[in-house]
């Protein structure tokens, strides 16, 4: 089965504060003169979420989700009011679409499998980014999520306004055409899986290993 929607109990982590001298501050400036929503809009093609240099993931927000849509092709537009979940690999300015594999969705007070219910309206007033971070509130399930990512790693974090039943549903099946897929859940925080898919890449292969921090996993 290539669609699966997981219930799970999430608590929000702890932020780390890291210190900085005068000089590394200098040295790191420019970081913060970073607009990640440029381009965006129009035919720019980007995506607003992060990444680092020649990292191996490019977690970021999907608002579109047919491949063939061409101001889609990085999976985000900053005309769209609706977001579909949060997928962990973009490509960026190319005029071309694919990736956007292994989209998780975070929900609240029930479960679908369907996009068009489990997607959620955003404002842009309640969302932000700068280098290596992205933030929205979803209105629909009333969740905060917050994006950051490392070069192998994309880190996702969920706050529940209520504590109602909760739950993520990872969707194999979006945007281009899947050829195959696997899953399977590899500890009771893991859950483990394959995409094979095809768009610009003809026959590509994605391994994906998901890690819910301090929770058990049920899979449904």
């Amino acid at each position: 089965m290539d669609l699966r929607c997981l219930t799970l109990l999430l608590l929000p982590l702890p932020l780390a504060l890291v210190a900085q001298d005068t000089t590394t501050w200098a040295a790191n400036y420019a970081t913060e003169l970073v607009n990640p929503f440029v381009g965006t809009g129009g035919h720019g093609h980007t995506f607003p979420g992060p990444c680092v240099p020649f990292g191996m993931v490019q977690l970021s927000p999907d608002t579109r989700t047919d491949p063939q849509e061409w101001d889609g092709c990085g999976g985000y537009h900053y005309s769209d009011s609706l977001i579909y979940g949060f997928s962990q690999t973009h490509l960026s300015g190319t005029g071309v679409s694919d990736l956007c594999d292994v989209l998780l969705m975070p929900l609240s007070g029930g479960r679908t499998t369907e996009p068009k219910e489990y997607r959620s309206r955003f404002s842009h007033k309640r969302e932000a980014a700068h280098a290596g971070y992205y933030r929205v509130h979803l209105n629909d399930p009333n969740v905060d999520v917050e994006l950051t990512a490392t070069k192998r790693v994309g880190v996702q974090r969920y706050r529940f306004a209520k504590a109602d039943e909760r739950s993520i549903v990872l969707d194999l099946r979006h945007r281009d055409k899947l050829l195959a897929s696997s899953i399977r859940q590899t500890g009771p925080n893991e859950i483990c899986g394959e995409r094979r898919s095809s768009s610009w890449a003809r026959d590509q292969r994605l391994f994906f290993c998901i890690h819910i921090n301090r929770d058990k996993v049920l899979m449904d």
